[in-house]
């Protein structure tokens, strides 16, 4: 039987439409679906059973932005003082060296912190195709992403505009619009799945309107568009991208990516914070999403997104820890309580409640991917969640208000179990399907050949 029941959980935090949150109940899964939330439940013959006693369950984390081949760049001293122009053109140097070797093991250590401490869900933007790494890149990821367990959506990102043609990144990191078009639609072939609990879907993404053509853009949108997949870039992150976009087509970034056709409900924009407020009004209007990263926006010094106005007008809000080089980490849960911390500071009481940024997490962040089946905990979503033990001894006296507790307190050592679909990833702690020895030994030695050769 493929059914699972944790019983006895002390809360169940089930960020639906209504703020459910259930006490002292058990949940049951069946074929990796949410069937029951309530007391003393039935369970099928044969169904597995875990004790939820002391825990605290919430839904699965959902990831909607992030660089996860950057998990071998990080820490590197000479970029810790640069902001995002002059730290991306110092990084290409050693992003052009990637292969996919370094693209698997990455994605294997970036995925399984993000599973280690509640993520369920991964949207990861891959942009840079070096020719030593070939064109399975993201065939890589998603092999990764199966081995950990996780949900994945890659993202086909591309550039085509390299320092010759006034972008940023080298030439060897290039590719033409009929080498990136071609190969999106076949990994859309090959790889998307938009059916109900889907482990593995695709996002068409060029990197930003700095080191993309217009051309590129535009193509790039009528094939998602053809194909039913989604679309995503950088937008509005820093004020030098403000003035690159002002300075060379005469319009604000929004402005030109609408002119281009990127506005609508299937567009989502990383970052965002540049957006003024008939911006925000348009965004709202054509339900296009921003997936907010706050450690990355306070390490690259780009400012504080404008996260309380997005939501009082409507704009879908996500939640996402960017490139690992920009954050140094690859953990959701920091985020929400960085996030929160960075907001009541800027906004005061306009700012989102602790619980607030769960949800952007959690549904909103769902909402972003396109996912109905994800992102709550609900009969007939899937069964993605994850426990934390509220008996330890960093929680003592702070579980009062479970909704709250994971930005207004925080979790620094990790989650006890995730699952996916109703499967263990992350079991006491560890992963559950990886050897976490061998791969950290393996991804070191991967990560010393690969930044000897920058």
């Amino acid at each position: 039987m493929d059914g699972l029941v944790v019983r006895n959980l002390r809360a169940a935090v089930t960020c639906d439409g209504a703020d459910t949150v259930y006490e002292n109940c058990d949940l049951l899964a069946e074929g990796g679906v949410i069937t029951a939330i309530g007391k003393n439940l039935g369970a099928p013959e044969g169904c597995g059973e875990i004790s939820g006693a002391g825990m605290l369950c919430y839904p699965g984390l959902v990831n909607t932005h992030h660089h996860l081949y950057q998990y071998f760049s990080r820490n590197l001293p000479g970029v810790q003082n640069m902001e995002l122009f002059d730290w991306l053109r110092a990084l290409y140097e050693v992003w052009k060296n990637l292969d996919r070797a370094v693209v698997r093991d990455s994605s294997l250590c970036a995925l399984g912190e993000l599973a280690k401490n509640g993520c369920t869900t991964c949207f990861d933007h891959h942009y840079v195709f070096p020719s030593a790494a070939g064109e399975l890149v993201i065939d890589e990821q998603f092999r990764a992403a199966g081995e950990i367990g996780v949900r994945m959506c890659a993202a086909r990102g591309s550039m085509d505009l390299s320092k010759k043609d006034g972008g940023l990144p080298p030439d060897s990191v290039v590719q033409t619009i009929d080498e990136i078009l071609r190969d999106s639609e076949r990994l859309i072939d090959l790889y998307h799945d938009p059916a109900s609990g889907s482990m593995r879907q695709i996002a068409l993404a060029p990197c930003s309107p700095f080191s993309v053509s217009g051309e590129l853009m535009r193509q790039s949108a009528l094939l998602a568009r053809e194909k039913g997949v989604r679309l995503h870039t950088h937008l509005a992150e820093t004020a030098d991208e403000v003035n690159y976009t002002l300075s060379r087509f005469g319009m604000r970034p929004l402005d030109y990516m609408e002119s281009l056709g990127w506005l609508g409900p299937d567009v989502w924009y990383a970052h965002g914070i540049h957006f003024n407020d008939a911006e925000i009004a348009r965004l709202a209007a054509a339900g296009t999403g921003v997936a907010h990263c706050p450690v990355s926006n306070m390490k690259l010094s780009s400012g504080v997104a404008r996260v309380p106005d997005m939501l009082a007008s409507g704009v879908p809000v996500g939640l996402a820890v960017d490139g690992s080089a920009s954050n140094d980490g690859s953990n959701l849960l920091e985020e929400i309580r960085v996030g929160y911390l960075l907001h009541r500071l800027t906004w005061g009481r306009r700012a989102p409640s602790g619980y607030d940024m769960l949800k952007i997490a959690t549904s909103g962040s769902a909402k972003l991917l396109g996912r109905s089946d994800i992102g709550s905990l609900e009969v007939g979503k899937r069964a993605d969640f994850f426990l934390i033990d509220s008996r330890r001894l960093e929680l003592v006296g702070a579980c009062l208000d479970p909704k709250s507790a994971l930005a207004t307190v925080g979790v620094r050592n990790g989650v006890d179990w995730t699952f996916a679909d109703g499967k263990a990833i992350v079991k006491n702690g560890r992963l559950a399907n990886v050897d976490e020895e061998a791969l950290a030994k393996r991804a070191n030695a991967t990560v010393g050949r690969y930044l000897g050769q920058a």
